[in-house]
């Protein structure tokens, strides 16, 4: 007999991203009457996102069509300036905006904290009934003996190092579900599971990945513009003959949240992704904007760079694959979240 205590639902979503909570939203919308529970491992909602982004409004503007109106904190900051450098040691060209392809422009979009989206997103979600359950990472996935997915067990908590019981002890609960979601981002343990048991990758292109480098700085007034966008490529990785590239978004509250990809089969077995964001910080015209301020946040995260033809099958018996579980990068137009 389990120890476990269980919990019914119809739908229980791995993941509190914005994915993870759209997705529970556009399901309350559909049928009120749905039981569906977010499983979030952060501490808080968004607390594992540290990213900027800009926003294409187009998929929110069919999710909540009122969210401007709604203290949404994407929409504190349209995008105002829209620039792609490239970058040499010492210098660098700004590409007219005529010359770069229609869907890297900007204009109509947003740019802010996408953790604060997903907070934001989780008070909507739990506005509409939905049950959001931070510091819960799902450990286990449950099948029936058909071999369907019917839930999630989550992880046990008061384990020691060396595997035995601590006081605290707790076993997991075994959330059951008619569906269940994974949007655990990229390269999610569970989702990986999927992949392989359903064989879900057997008619795509195997999936790439970059290792997204991200800070967040409090920067000098005088050198902040709200809105102004700036990508790069070029210089450092150009050295190397490496793939990648760095993004510097002005955002609210005189704040600026950057970072640097660089594309994890690099070749050059002395590349590396932080010294390389390193540089790039150094370069005179990042150093400008940065020099004064202070970096308030850092952190990473792996981002799934294979694009459509890289998607794998999204259902299997049971389940689904949502946001960068599903591979849903928009790489041409550096964007996912929308």
């Amino acid at each position: 007999m389990s120890e476990r205590e269980s919990m019914p639902c119809d739908v229980v979503i791995i993941g509190g991203g914005v994915a993870g909570l759209a997705a529970a939203i556009r399901l309350k919308q559909i049928n009120e009457d749905l039981e569906v529970v977010v499983l979030e491992k952060g501490s808080e909602i968004g607390a594992h996102i540290l990213s900027g982004a800009v926003v294409d409004p187009k998929a929110l503007d069919e999710l909540l069509p009122d969210w401007r109106d709604m203290d949404c904190p994407m929409a504190e900051t349209p995008v105002t300036e829209n620039h792609h450098w490239v970058l040499s040691e010492g210098g660098k060209s700004d590409m007219p905006e005529f010359l770069l392809p229609p869907f890297m422009g900007n204009h109509g979009n947003y740019t802010g904290s996408l953790g604060n989206l997903a907070r934001w997103l989780g008070e909507q979600a739990e506005g509409l009934g939905v049950m959001v359950f931070p510091g819960f990472p799902a450990a286990e996935v449950l099948f029936n003996e058909a071999g369907a997915v019917t839930g999630v067990v989550t992880q046990d908590m008061g384990i020691a190092e060396d595997g035995s019981h601590k006081p605290d002890y707790q076993p997991g609960m075994e959330i059951h579900a008619k569906y269940t979601l994974f949007a655990e981002g990229a390269r999610g343990n569970l989702t990986k599971k999927m992949k392989a048991k359903y064989d879900l990758e057997a008619d795509c292109q195997p999936q790439v990945y970059g290792l997204g480098i991200k800070e967040l700085w409090d920067i000098d007034a005088d050198k902040h513009e709200p809105g102004r966008v700036i990508h790069t490529q070029g210089w450092p990785l150009s050295e190397t003959g490496t793939w990648g590239g760095g993004f510097l978004y002005h955002q609210a509250n005189g704040q600026v949240a950057l970072g640097f990809v660089t594309a994890l089969d690099y070749a050059n077995p002395y590349v590396s992704p932080y010294q390389e964001f390193q540089r790039w910080k150094h370069h005179p015209a990042i150093a400008a904007i940065l020099e004064g301020g202070k970096r308030v946040a850092y952190g990473a995260r792996v981002i799934n760079e294979g694009g459509w033809q890289s998607v794998p099958k999204l259902a299997f018996p049971g389940g689904a694959l949502i946001g960068c579980a599903a591979g849903f990068v928009n790489v041409p137009r550096i964007k996912g979240s929308h």
